[in-house]
């Protein structure tokens, strides 16, 4: 979505209310009215938890930090039948833009998290302009910049890199600024007197600085990882954000379940590092993964799921055998937390296979990588790259850098027309600057890891091997299923792949009552969606279908068992 469009948007992004939809609204506040005096704080950034203010009279001024030095800017003055918020009133997360009152001061209703989604709920119209305007702002906040995290350090470093993609998939804003080129850069540098090794910091919006932090400590400085209640027994812990596990928390959280979704990294999975994707359903003109993964995320959201990112589990533990299973599940997650469950959905899908290349590792994160988003496409304009693979992701992904890059070698192993989509084919035929390498496969790489590559392609048949001169190395090659995490007895196919709908042991049968559901693994009340399931077809519509059809299986798993202690 361009600024032109965003601006033609303007009356979306910042809608009033009509005095009708205000006093349907009033009946969801969850406190008020409010009085503020003139100039009065509402609410600062990086404040958590805080509501979303419904303006009667007077008016609220939202403002944002523009870089380091800059004075605060103003975003826009929320007056008379306007939401104060974005997205981040959603959850409770820290926001990422402040709040004061105007010159004649304001009062205003508050609408906390829970209050706001009955809200958005309870009335489809104003839900509908609500959800439309905090979506379309945090879009504004991402593409103008100048909000959220600002992260100093060297254009192409891998953590740097790193750090900028987990931000744009968590969909938060965010400035880059090169710690040697940028003069607020280099005197922050200066000022703390950060060696190279505390490179790349992250500045978060309240103020707190960050040294070469991990996702995880990013995250938490974000607010995007949740307090999690360990009293809480959830109806469907769901592992994996992506596309089956989201549309699994949209339809099981729009039935009144209570959910929780985990993810290691961030929304989307595999899909969301997807350019554009025009062969589903409903969108002619294609979506990036991206894009459709932030839009599912929301809308788990607004049903009242709850999701914790990036969040590592480390093992699951199934309920002890015994009169129908009346105890929770627990996953055991990263900082010895637990989460507990009735139900759980293994969605944790695939990651690309990892060549056997010698001292692969030391590349990995810079000259190569698993995914191409805009920021890998920024780092190797005009210049040569290849990518190896010959699935529909990897045709996705020459569409999306052959445009920007001098010329993309596409190496494949065999024919495309055995692996890829005719659209895809067709529009890579029609690239002038993409060599193929047919019959062929990576063999070496060498060079500097944060610079230029060498790179080896091996035919097949004839052995003839040839060096190319790259910039980045994109690797689309087979999938292995994220199942380390899982450590107790489970089956799976020859290749590690969850087998589902197989049948229980006569013994477990006999003791729920009831034999396995479609989409149930060999343990009760554990299912398998997604590329992580044995037989599942590795499209995301696919995967939405089965996160769609397993609630229909939670549901009778949850019927039929006994009430949890």
């Amino acid at each position: 979505m361009g600024a032109d469009n965003l601006e033609s948007r303007h009356y979306q992004m910042f809608p009033v209310l009509s005095a009708a939809q205000v006093q349907m609204a009033t009946r969801f506040a969850s406190s008020g009215p409010h009085s503020f005096a003139p100039g009065e704080a509402v609410y600062q950034i990086g404040d958590r938890n805080v509501p979303a203010w419904l303006v009667l009279s007077g008016r609220i001024d939202a403002f944002r930090h523009d870089g380091l030095s800059v004075p605060d800017a103003l975003i826009t003055s929320h007056g008379a039948g306007q939401l104060s918020g974005e997205v981040s009133q959603l959850s409770g997360r820290p926001t990422i833009a402040g709040g004061r009152a105007g010159p004649d001061g304001c009062v205003a209703l508050a609408f906390d998290a829970a209050h706001l989604k009955a809200l958005i709920i309870g009335s489809a119209e104003i839900g509908e302009i609500i959800m439309r305007a905090y979506i379309l702002r945090r879009v504004e906040l991402i593409q103008f910049g100048g909000s959220g995290s600002i992260l100093i350090g060297h254009p192409g470093d891998r953590d740097l890199t790193r750090l900028q993609g987990f931000l744009s998939r968590s969909g938060y804003p965010h400035v880059v600024l090169d710690a040697a080129a940028d003069q607020e850069g280099r005197a922050l540098v200066e000022r703390l007197g950060i060696h190279a090794d505390d490179l790349p910091l992250m500045v978060c919006p309240n103020g707190t600085v960050l040294k070469h932090p991990t996702d995880v400590e990013a995250a938490c400085c974000l607010g995007i990882t949740p307090e999690l209640n360990p009293d809480a027994v959830y109806d469907v812990a769901i592992v994996g954000a992506g596309p089956s596990g989201l549309a699994a928390a949209v339809y099981a959280a729009s039935e009144g379940l209570s959910v929780i979704v985990i993810d290691s990294r961030s929304v989307g999975g595999q899909a969301g590092s997807s350019s554009r994707i025009e062969n589903y359903l409903g969108f002619p003109t294609g979506i990036s993964g991206h894009a459709l993964a932030a839009r599912a995320f929301n809308q788990a959201l607004k049903f009242g799921a709850e999701i914790a990112l990036p969040l590592d589990v480390h093992e699951l533990v199934p309920a002890p055998a015994g009169k129908r299973r009346s105890e929770p599940m627990v996953l055991r997650v990263a900082g010895d937390r637990a989460v507990k469950a009735k139900t759980v959905v293994i969605a944790s899908g695939a990651k690309y296979r990892r060549p056997s290349i010698p001292d692969i590792a030391q590349f990995e994160g810079a000259g190569i990588a698993y995914w191409a988003s805009a920021i890998e496409a920024k780092l190797c304009e005009n210049d040569d790259i290849a990518l190896v693979g010959g699935g529909n992701s990897a045709g996705q992904a020459v569409a999306f850098l052959a445009p920007r890059v001098r010329r993309l070698h596409l190496v494949i192993r065999r024919s495309l027309t055995e692996t890829m989509s005719t659209y895809l084919i067709d529009r890579i035929a029609a690239l002038p600057n993409v060599e193929m390498h047919v019959g062929c496969e990576l063999t070496a790489l060498s060079g500097d890891p944060y610079g230029r590559l060498a790179a080896t392609v091996t035919n097949f048949e004839s052995q003839r091997e040839k060096s190319y001169d790259l910039r980045k190395v994109f690797m689309f090659i087979g999938a292995d299923p994220n199942t380390d995490w899982i450590k107790c007895r489970i089956k799976t196919d020859d290749k590690g792949f969850i087998r589902t709908g197989t049948g229980f042991s006569p013994e477990v049968e006999e003791e729920l009552g009831r034999p396995a559901l479609l989409l149930e693994t060999s343990l009760p009340n554990v299912f398998a969606i997604g590329d992580v399931r044995a037989g599942s077809t590795k499209r995301v519509a696919a995967a939405v279908g089965e996160g769609a059809a397993v609630v229909s299986d939670i549901h009778a798993a949850l019927r039929q068992a006994a009430p949890m202690k």
